[in-house]
């Protein structure tokens, strides 16, 4: 029987300035990555997120994002390895706190935005975010881009890796997510969701935007709890997989 995770990108509202819909997507999820204040998110936002992650028996992850409140993490910006090694180690470091007084444990990181995409093709920086995995201990598992330089650096420096695709958002030629903006990056459509999640599984291909079939890893699949009718995606998605005898669990 074939299995995946279902992680969501969680937590990211900030004050009262709401993102999401974290309550309603979370049971069909398996993991959640918690924005961890630098995107999005802030104490009291990780402690409630934790908790209603915990309540659902959904693993806990760290969702840490470069500094940048205003752009919401998806503006790239020129950092260092050592800097990326900070980011990852402080902002994780926040969610695990807040998952050990919860009487959970940290599962995963999976960076958010602008960072992902920088570190999925950039050999120095995930190196360095490798080792801020690695070095925050207790077996804590690396969501990577699935094919990415992230993915085969993590797995040769000894991380638990999890390749990661996304059946909301287009490909490039490449296998990286094409830029927010363009047409086609961002998938609308919830039956074609499932159907590319489907092949994704089942075949070990996604189709890119011009039609080339790019072969990927699915260990964990992204939602998008941000985007309009997540519900909506993660019902269609979960129903697709029942169908098939795909189950859902967290790696």
């Amino acid at each position: 029987m074939k299995s995946i995770d279902i992680n969501c990108d969680m937590g990211e509202s900030y004050g009262a300035w709401k993102m999401g819909a974290d309550a309603e997507v979370m049971p069909y999820i398996s993991s959640a990555n918690v924005a961890c204040g630098f995107h999005g998110g802030d104490p009291a936002t990780i402690r409630q997120t934790v908790r209603l992650a915990v309540d659902h028996g959904v693993a806990v992850g760290a969702h840490p994002s470069l500094p940048d409140l205003q752009g919401f993490g998806r503006r790239a910006m020129k950092i260092s390895p050592q800097d990326m090694y900070d980011l990852v180690v402080y902002q994780a470091g926040a969610v695990e706190a807040f998952a050990r007084a919860a009487g959970a444990r940290l599962h995963h990181v999976k960076c958010h935005g602008a960072l992902y995409n920088m570190a999925a093709q950039d050999e120095a920086l995930s190196e360095a975010m490798a080792r801020a995995v690695r070095d925050l201990g207790g077996g804590v598992m690396l969501y990577a881009l699935s094919n990415s330089t992230m993915m085969h650096v993590g797995r040769k420096e000894g991380v638990k890796v999890a390749g990661e695709v996304f059946a909301d958002r287009g490909y490039s030629d490449d296998g990286t997510l094409s830029p927010r903006g363009k047409p086609g990056a961002m998938i609308e459509d919830a039956a074609m969701a499932a159907e590319r999640a489907l092949a994704m599984i089942d075949k070990g291909y996604v189709t890119a935007l011009s039609g080339k079939p790019v072969p990927v890893s699915a260990d964990t699949l992204c939602l998008h709890g941000d985007q309009p009718g997540a519900v909506t995606f993660a019902r269609a998605i979960r129903k697709a997989f029942a169908e098939r005898g795909i189950t859902v669990v967290a790696p």
